[in-house]
């Protein structure tokens, strides 16, 4: 985008109003460029302190009344609220492992408790059956070593 043209007054007192103003502009660009990166700061740090009680609260809506529970955050907000494992639970092997929300296929608005149906036991799949996973809770690090690692 091309600077703006100012047509230069033909008066000396006209010349120096005009450029005082085109400085004091100048000047007030820098400082508000500051305010809004400030501002921007500061809402995604309170954008991510609110995914985090969200992430909080299902995980204790989890643990009062089992099941998943929806509403849910979804994958994104998880992720950005610190808690990016998700710890499931086999209904047939009651085997428990993690899985990492940020390395799954799935839209990252996808809501976490809709996960349910989509995650299958690994060790079960080998042996020819799909039972669906049961989700226990979110977590900010994965607990149990990964047993096919």
């Amino acid at each position: 985008m091309a600077p703006k043209h100012h047509p230069t007054p033909l008066s000396g007192g006209d010349r120096k109003a005009l450029s005082k103003e085109l400085g004091r502009a100048r000047a007030m660009t820098g400082i508000l460029a500051a305010q809004a990166a400030e501002a921007r700061a500061k809402g995604e740090a309170l954008i991510r302190q609110a995914d985090k009680l969200l992430s909080e609260s299902w995980n204790e809506r989890m643990w009062a009344d089992g099941g998943p529970i929806d509403p849910s955050p979804t994958v994104d907000q998880a992720i950005n609220g610190g808690y990016p494992w998700l710890e499931i639970e086999c209904s047939r092997c009651k085997a428990k492992r993690e899985v990492d929300m940020a390395a799954l296929r799935h839209p990252p608005t996808t809501a976490v408790h809709d996960l349910a149906s989509r995650l299958r036991c690994s060790k079960c799949a080998r042996a020819g059956r799909r039972p669906p996973a049961t989700l226990l809770q979110l977590s900010q690090r994965a607990r149990h070593p990964d047993p096919e690692a």
